[in-house]
C-alpha cells in the first residue's frame, strides 16, 4: 500500500503538509497540519485536522474535523474518525522532568494505539494510549477509552465500558 506514495510538502495560508506519503485520490480540506505521516488511498483528511509524525492511516478512512492523531497510532483501513477526536500518546505526560528542565523529544515514553480495520470513533471521544480499538468496533461519541475495545463491540461513557457485543453491520 505504501511502495508507490507520492512524498508531498506543501506550506501555504490554507494548509502545512510537511514530508507527507499520500496514496492515491487522498482529500485533504482546508486548515489541515500533516507532518511525517503515511495516508493510505482514497482518504479524506477534514479541516483542522492534525496528524503528527510516524502516524501511519490506511486507505478508505475518513478522519473529520478537529481531530488530533499524534505519532504512534495506527489507523486500519476503512475507518471512521468522527469530528474533535482526540488521541494520546504518553500516559504520564508533563512539561518538565525532576529537575525543572523541559521536556524534550525522545525524554518521554511513547505508547502506540492501534484502530483496527472498519472501527468508528465517534465525535469528541478521547483515546488514551497504549490499547488497541477492534475490528469493527464502535466508540460512542464522547467516549473516553482507557482500556482495549473488543472487536464487533460498542463502547460508551467515561471511562469506556462495553454494552453491546458481537455487532453485525
Amino acid at each position: 500500500m505504501y511502495h508507490k506514495m507520492k512524498k508531498v510538502t506543501l506550506i501555504n495560508n490554507k494548509q502545512t503538509i510537511i514530508d507527507v506519503r499520500l496514496g492515491k485520490n487522498v482529500k485533504i480540506y482546508h486548515f489541515a497540519n500533516l507532518y511525517g505521516c503515511k495516508i493510505g488511498d482514497n482518504t479524506k483528511i477534514g479541516a483542522f485536522v492534525e496528524v503528527t509524525k510516524g502516524v501511519i492511516i490506511g486507505k478508505n478512512c475518513k478522519i473529520s474535523s478537529h481531530t488530533f492523531i499524534c505519532d504512534g497510532v495506527t489507523i486500519q483501513d476503512n475507518v471512521f474518525i468522527g469530528h474533535n477526536v482526540t488521541f494520546i500518546n504518553d500516559k504520564y505526560p508533563r512539561a518538565t522532568d525532576q529537575r525543572g528542565i523541559m521536556i524534550k523529544a525522545g525524554g518521554w515514553k511513547l505508547e502506540k494505539t492501534v484502530v483496527e480495520k472498519d472501527a468508528s470513533i465517534g465525535s469528541s471521544a478521547t483515546i488514551l494510549c497504549g490499547i488497541t480499538i477492534g475490528e469493527k468496533a464502535i466508540v460512542g461519541a464522547g467516549a473516553v477509552v482507557t482500556k482495549n475495545v473488543p472487536a464487533n463491540s460498542i463502547v460508551v461513557g467515561n471511562p469506556a465500558r462495553v454494552i453491546r457485543r458481537s455487532i453485525k453491520l
